[in-house]
Formats: structure tokens, sequence, C-alpha cells
């Protein structure tokens, strides 16, 4: 017997006993009341008798010596895939990273970091984090850690980010070249937490209309959207766009939250559903302190999960425009079985379904594609043309304003926005697929490092940039990397280049994100609709 009959004999066994083992050894967190209940597991003997008959006589009379341990490992995996997309298994050395997005810190020195060629530039430095207190400043090279040299040794960013992160209170020395120093500068950094940052970006797009980008759906997305949106009503703002864009998901307990501060009392905002758990249904309470709000809802294809739940909740309660393109479709909710050895699962218990009943969970198993359907979404030119997208005419569904939604595949914006191609050319293309526009960006800002580092508003860093023709200058430096551009084709281009050099720029500033996203917004079309839709509401 090989090892590859081996594994599925041992596949079909674990089918039968998962849940045996599950009982044994797991408790499981419920995703919507946050507790800690036993699983009831029912297995007969003989089921158990079968599982460690056959795994003795691997370990005692097998051919070759087999690690049983290692079998189940790869077998877990094999079996969860037969479930579903969304159920998985997570091995002990991944857990710790694969909780961060959720419980919204992790342990490290506070840094963001790229590699446009092969030596890590400090991007961003966190405020009050380890690293800002020893003083490494954003445009700092990183030549060595501890006693590693990792410049110019082509090694994967994955794991320079292992070698920088460790447990808080232990530390790492990081060597650093800065512009201006002429020797190479040790900073010994202490480990420290490190918060998840849930808002990317807010501020007021004009007088009225605020903008707020939120990347995931953590422990403190809630805490950290209310606040955002309570400033920018501060400021003045009577109109909110909301971005969900590639946002895929997180807390269900998060998205109800969010959700419940646009609702009135009474309005039902998602309810759960599984074979072997009832239907639960979670209401507004009518303290949310959005209510009078106007919202609009930006989605893509990447939308999904969590972010499907506020777009969805606001769309059926008739409450906000959702813009864009269809979203993701999951609606799969999973729950969290954590085993003995820090190992566990994310095992799918239920369905979630928006307020008009609809469920958004794309079509998956045998006879699909699941993971080539968004592909197959820009094949069928869904992204250009809203006539592209396939609505399950089966699944329909009417809001209580009369509007019609469907279910059976993500939910599909009520304004629709194509990708622009607006400016994309040959030369854009070809300075793009170079990566020469970011690595322009850096090589200005070490250019300018003295000025940058003293831009502390964004009208600071504007009145930066009106100094410079830093298209022309980009072309420049382009040519030098052997694409020479027609003078026309630059023309054609010149807002979106000179827009994503601000945007890079921006984020080498003090600024981070909110130096990146407001350039970015002169060339986002999706944005500038809503804020058109909102103003004619």
């Amino acid at each position: 017997m090989n090892k590859n009959i081996l594994l599925r004999l041992l596949t079909s066994l674990v089918c039968i006993v998962l849940g045996m083992i599950i009982g044994q050894y797991l408790l499981y967190k419920n995703a919507d009341i946050n507790k800690y209940i036993p699983i009831p597991v029912y297995h007969s003997q003989l089921e158990l008798s079968k599982l460690q008959l056959v795994f003795g006589q691997i370990k005692e009379n097998y051919v070759d010596p087999v690690n049983i341990d290692s079998l189940v490992e790869k077998t877990i995996p094999f079996v969860l895939k037969a479930l579903d997309p969304h159920s998985i298994y997570i091995k002990a050395s991944e857990m710790e990273e694969a909780n961060e997005s959720i419980e919204g810190n992790f342990d490290g020195v506070g840094i963001t970091f790229n590699m446009p060629n092969d030596t890590v530039i400090v991007i961003s430095v966190v405020n009050g984090g380890p690293s800002e207190r020893v003083g490494i400043h954003p445009g700092d090279r990183i030549i060595t850690v501890d006693d590693s040299l990792i410049a110019g040794q082509k090694i994967n960013q994955n794991n320079i980010v292992k070698m920088l992160r460790g447990k808080t209170g232990t530390r790492v020395t990081i060597g650093i070249q800065r512009v201006g120093e002429p020797n190479l500068m040790h900073f010994p950094v202490t480990r420290g937490k490190i918060p998840v940052k849930n808002v990317d970006v807010a501020y007021m797009v004009n007088d009225h209309t605020g903008y707020i980008k939120l990347s995931k759906f953590s422990k403190s997305s809630h805490h950290e959207f209310l606040q955002t949106a309570l400033d920018l009503q501060k400021k003045g703002m009577k109109n909110l766009i909301f971005d969900l864009r590639n946002n895929t998901g997180g807390l269900l307990d998060q998205a109800f939250e969010i959700a419940n501060e646009f609702l009135p009392y009474g309005s039902l905002i998602v309810y759960t559903e599984g074979r072997a758990r009832k239907r639960q249904d979670l209401y507004a309470n009518g303290q949310g302190r959005l209510q009078h709000i106007n919202v609009a809802v930006l989605t893509n294809e990447a939308t999904a999960s969590a972010s499907e739940i506020v777009a969805g909740a606001l769309q059926d309660n008739d409450r906000g425009l959702i813009v864009g393109l269809r979203t993701f479709g999951k609606g799969l909710v999973q729950e969290p079985i954590n085993f003995s050895d820090n190992s566990g699962l994310r095992l799918t218990i239920a369905r979630y379904y928006t307020p008009t009943g609809r469920s958004i969970q794309r079509p998956y198993g045998k006879d699909k594609n699941y993971e080539e359907d968004i592909f197959q979404r820009e094949l069928h030119g869904e992204f250009l043309d809203a006539d592209s997208i396939k609505q399950d005419t089966v699944q329909r569904y009417t809001t209580p304003g009369g509007k019609i939604v469907y279910g059976g595949g993500g939910i599909a914006p009520d304004v629709f926005v194509p990708y622009d191609t607006t400016g994309v050319n040959e030369y854009f293309i070809n300075v793009s697929r170079k990566n020469l526009i970011y690595r322009y960006a850096i090589h200005f800002s070490d250019l300018h490092r003295t000025e940058i580092n003293k831009i502390k508003t964004l009208d600071d860093l504007r009145k930066f940039f009106a100094s410079f023709d830093l298209p022309q200058r980009f072309a420049e430096y382009a040519a030098r990397q052997g694409v020479k551009p027609k003078p026309a084709a630059l023309n054609q281009c010149k807002h979106l280049i000179e827009n994503y050099l601000k945007a890079y720029i921006g984020r080498n500033t003090s600024l981070d994100d909110e130096g990146f996203y407001p350039f970015l917004s002169n060339i986002d079309n999706t944005l500038t609709r809503a804020i058109k839709e909102l103003e004619q509401h």
C-alpha cells in the first residue's frame, strides 16, 4: 500500500470520526453570542474501534515508518475541502497570524515597509510604537536584523516579517541606513503590542460629505468606525461615503453593530440559520447615532462576508445606496474551534440571510468552479457593463420600498460603476508593469526627505507638491530606465501618473494613509459617482 492510498483511507476514516475528535478535545466559540460552550458529539463504539484498529495497524505493521500525526495534519484539510470553500483547518504554527485580524493587534516593532528592489524601506512608523520610541524614521533602509544581513539577499518579504515580529517584551536590534548618515545606525527595539488599524482613512471630501474606508471587521472595528464618524459629524458631515471595497469581512457581531448605527428601531439587520442552529434574528435597537446621515456604500468584487452583511442590511431596508460592482458572494458563517495543540478549525455552521430573506452565498460544489468565479465575471464583461451581471431570477425579493433584489451570488449595486480605463494606455501599462511609478516615489521621497519629514497636514502636502512638475520629472526618470514616452501618450495618462505619485509620496510622510487616499480619490470614478448620487438625494 503506497502513501497515496493510505491517505485516501485515512480521509474516509477522519470523515467518520471528525466530530468525535472535536468533541473530545475542543471547545467552540459561538460567532453570535461570544460564549464558549461544549459541542455535543455522538458516535458508536464500532466507529471508535475501527479508527483505533486502523491507526494501530498502521503504526505497528505498515512496511515503512509512518508519522500518524503528520498524516492527520494532511487529511483534515482534505476533508474540510469536501464540505464548502470556507471551512478551513489552521495549523498551530499559523494560528497566531490567523487571529491577528480578528483580535485587532499583534506583537511586533511597529513599522510598515516595502521592498521595491531588494532592500527593506520603512514606509511608516506607528505613532507611539516601539520603533518610533527609539528613533526609526520613514525612509530608513533596514540592512540588518540582529546578526543577519537582509539587504541585497533577496529574502522573502514574509520571512523578514517573521524576523521582526516576536513576543511582547523581547528585543531585536535593527541596523538602519539613513540618507545623510555615513555609518550604519543600530537601534535596539523592544517589541510591543501593535494595534491593527481598521479605518484606513477618514476625511471630508467636501463641506458636507465625509468618507470612511474600513479595511476589516475585527473586535475594535465598530468602536473605531463610530468614533471616526462622530468626528466627521463635528466637521459638518451630512452625507457619508462608506468604502467597503476590498474589505473581505471578519466578525459578524461587528457588522451588526455598524449596521445598527444607521437603522431605526426594529429593523431586521441579519438572521442566521443552519442545520444544527435555530434561526436567530438580529434587530436594530434604535440607538444608532447615524440614523439621519445619508449613506452610500462602495463595493466591488472583493467586498465579502461581514461587509456584505452591512451592505445587505442597508439595501434591504431602503436605507442607503450601494455603489460600484457586485460583491463577492460569501454568505456562510464560520465558528472557530480550537484544538488542545493550538491548531484549529473555522467550521461553517450556518448561513446568514439579509432582511428580505435572501442568501447571497454564490454556488459551490463539484460542478462549480468557485475559485474561478471572479475571473469569469471579468471575462464576461461584468466589470464594464451592468447588463453582464448574472442574476438568479428564482431568488427574487422585494424591499419594503419596492426595490427588486436578488440572492444567490453577491449583492448587486443600486448604482453600477464600471472600472475606469480612462488614461490607461501602452505607456502607463509599461511603467506600471516595471513598478516605475512606485520606485520613483521612493526616489523622490529620498531626495526631499528633510522637507517631507516636516509635513504634518494634508494642506502642507498639497502646498509642497505645488512646487514640482511631477509627471515631467517622472517621465525623465522613466526614460533613464528605458521607457521613453511620446508626448501625446504622456499627456493622455498624465492625470493618472500625477495622482499615483502624490499618493505614494504622501504615504511616505507622517500622514501615512491620510496622505495617500485623498489623491487616489481624484482618479476614483466610483467615489465621484457616489458623491454625485448623495448630492441628488
